[in-house]
């Protein structure tokens, strides 16, 4: 074998070697869910407000005197569920429906909504990745373009407000704390603070560094949701049940230490397969009850969101 030959032939093999650990980089998905075996559950936070859930995000209804506010759908396949639930609350018309975040366990069922009337809003660059398309950066699984249907009609880029009789929702975004395009919602007259997956209870939340996720904006985006609060507001998170501002700063410390415990492991050397073999939130990972891949893709989004 000449030496040009051998060249190409290492080449290739070094090819080969990298898209290997390339592909090693993602994560196997989560299973489809078994969406006929839903149940939509239902709980009244007071003042003509609910949250429910289902599968995939929390839902936050609001019940105006003219129509409803709603914040995030789940999944397409829930549409019918999550409209029977809504019309045992309330017969007005769902006027606006306001996204947190691109994610399609929040977005899925758009088009259902915005069919029936609905007019779609959030920030502007959740309808810029809506419509090209996004890639899961842990599992690599591709979403294709949303449908027309499903894109917000009205966008904003710091903050907006919409008014109905007796419930107000205002709108307001920081770029770089779970994506770039999140969007929290304040209800003042209700004392409601809703959060997106800026917040989650009871579980770790991802952080999508692709798409502007970053651990640090996670921690100053509590800050600013801790500012905003008082001991009495109701905090409907992302995921998981209805919470306080006590809870909000437990979740805080959880993202701190985290932080913390990596940033270590990545001063020291660490690659980030061996920051999650060292298990640093161990004693986190048994209060949340978290199973090995849920706990090592918390530490890989952290390690990435530190090591970008």
């Amino acid at each position: 074998m000449n030496r040009t030959r051998l060249a190409i032939v290492a080449a290739s093999i070094l090819l080969f070697s990298a898209g290997a650990q390339a592909q090693q980089q993602y994560q196997p998905s989560t299973p489809r869910p078994p969406f006929d075996q839903v149940e939509i559950k239902t709980t009244d936070i007071g003042n003509r407000i609910y949250m429910l859930e289902g599968e995939g995000a929390n839902i936050t209804i609001a019940v105006a005197d003219d129509g409803v506010i709603m914040v995030d759908t789940q999944f397409a396949e829930l549409n019918e569920k999550i409209k029977a639930t809504i019309a045992a609350l309330t017969n007005l018309p769902i006027r606006y429906l306001i996204i947190t975040h691109f994610h399609r366990d929040h977005t899925g069922g758009n088009a259902g909504f915005a069919q029936d009337g609905a007019t779609i809003v959030a920030h502007e660059n959740v309808k810029a990745v809506l419509t090209t398309g996004s890639t899961n950066g842990l599992t690599g699984n591709v979403v294709p373009p949303a449908p027309v249907d499903a894109l917000p009609r009205l966008t904003y880029t710091d903050a907006m407000t919409i008014h109905l009789e007796g419930h107000t929702a205002q709108l307001m975004h920081e770029a770089n704390w779970h994506t770039d395009g999140d969007t929290y919602v304040y209800f003042p007259e209700a004392d409601v603070l809703v959060t997106g997956d800026i917040v989650t209870f009871g579980r770790y939340p991802n952080i999508d560094v692709p798409y502007g996720g970053n651990i640090n904006g996670m921690i100053e985006g509590v800050d600013a949701l801790l500012q905003l609060a008082n001991d009495n507001t109701k905090i409907v998170p992302g995921h998981g049940p209805v919470g306080n501002k006590a809870m909000m700063r437990e979740y805080r410390q959880i993202l701190v230490d985290a932080r913390g415990r990596i940033q270590q492991l990545i001063t020291e050397g660490k690659t980030e397969d061996e920051a999650i073999a060292a298990k640093p939130n161990a004693d986190y990972d048994v209060a949340l009850g978290a199973d090995a891949q849920r706990a090592g893709n918390f530490v890989r989004v952290v390690y990435r969101s530190l090591n970008n």
